[in-house]
C-alpha cells in the first residue's frame, strides 16, 4: 500500500487497529484517509500508540493521532518554529470541523 513505510519491526495499521476502540475507528480511518489524500508523499509511520503522518522522506511529520476512549488527540505542526498544537476530537464529532488545520500543516510543514 503506498504511504506505509517500515523501519524494522515496527507494526502496520491492521495490527494498530486492534487497540482502538471499535466506536473510534471509523472516526480513525477517515483521518488516515484523508491524510493520504493530502498527496502522494504522505507516509505514515506506526508507532505504539499512536500513528504519525509525515510529509515524504525528510520525515516531517504534520499530524500524531492517538486514539483514546471517546475519541482521538491530535498534535499538529505547521512548520518547526511553531508551537505544537494539540487538539482533541471527541467520537460524536465530525472531522471536517478540523481538516482544514490539517490540510494548512500539511502544506506548511519544511
Amino acid at each position: 500500500m503506498d504511504g506505509l513505510i517500515s523501519f524494522g519491526n515496527k507494526r502496520n495499521y491492521e495490527d494498530f487497529k486492534k487497540q482502538i476502540p471499535v466506536s473510534v475507528l471509523p472516526m480513525f480511518d477517515s483521518i488516515r484517509e484523508f491524510c493520504f489524500n493530502l498527496g502522494e508523499n504522505v507516509l505514515e509511520d506506526v508507532r505504539m500508540h499512536r500513528v504519525v503522518f509525515c510529509k515524504s522522506m525528510t520525515f516531517r511529520w504534520f499530524l500524531d493521532v492517538q486514539p483514546e476512549k471517546e475519541g482521538v488527540i491530535i498534535k499538529i505542526q505547521k512548520s518547526r518554529k511553531d508551537p505544537i498544537q494539540t487538539i482533541q476530537i471527541k467520537k460524536d464529532q465530525q472531522i471536517s470541523e478540523f481538516t482544514e488545520l490539517f490540510k494548512i500543516a500539511y502544506e506548511n510543514i519544511h
